[in-house]
């Protein structure tokens, strides 16, 4: 009785949106919450879930399998697929999450972008930020929680790990490879890199 009463509410509430003018593409696949609002022109694409207290914007677009739970996403934002959007966590006017990542009480400025396979919990994101592939925000030790600043314009390259707490001053680039545990300066490249080792005609063994 329980499931039957809880299609029945799914019902209702996708009917609800799509006379509002959402558009859900595979409708019986997304799943909403009573206090889901949804703004004019957004386009929700199949096997997506909306937990408690989801507030989204005009001119969305929530791509497949994502996930999202007491959130704000403001307009022109773009969203997975296969991304998780927590608690706490703002997405501003034309930022964009890809496939894979996962946001967690962050904000995310505006024109801001976090494309693929990152974590960014407990942050602050400025405006026209990019977030490379396979960055992490390390931010619990164990004992608490803690923040990590990233400022206008910065550029943050593939595989960086940034351990809160910690602040990346605007317009500053942190090298791809990096583990950045100080304050980066405005204007200044970041790297930890070691030299690369090269052994000229090294022979593999053989089993």
């Amino acid at each position: 009785m329980k499931q039957l009463n809880y299609q029945k509410s799914q019902s209702k509430l996708r009917n609800k949106f799509l006379r509002s003018g959402v558009k859900l593409i595979g409708p019986d696949t997304i799943y909403f919450s009573n206090d889901t609002k949804i703004g004019k022109n957004v386009t929700i694409e199949p096997f997506v879930v909306f937990g408690s207290k989801v507030k989204i914007g005009n001119n969305v677009n929530i791509k497949s399998f994502s996930h999202l739970e007491n959130c704000k996403i403001e307009n022109k934002v773009e969203v997975g697929p296969y991304a998780r959007i927590r608690p706490g966590s703002v997405l501003k006017d034309g930022s964009k999450i890809g496939n894979f990542v996962e946001i967690k009480k962050s904000t995310i400025g505006k024109s801001s972008k976090v494309n693929h396979l990152s974590y960014i919990g407990d942050s602050k994101i400025g405006k026209s930020v990019n977030v490379g592939a396979g960055t992490i925000t390390c931010n619990y030790d164990g004992v608490k929680k803690s923040k990590t600043n990233i400022k206008d314009n910065a550029f943050i390259g593939s595989n960086s790990s940034l351990v809160a707490p910690i602040t990346i001053e605007q317009n500053s680039v942190v090298g791809a490879g990096s583990v950045i545990t100080k304050k980066v300066k405005k204007g200044s490249l970041a790297l930890t890199r070691a030299l690369q080792t090269e052994i000229k005609g090294y022979k593999r063994k053989i089993k």
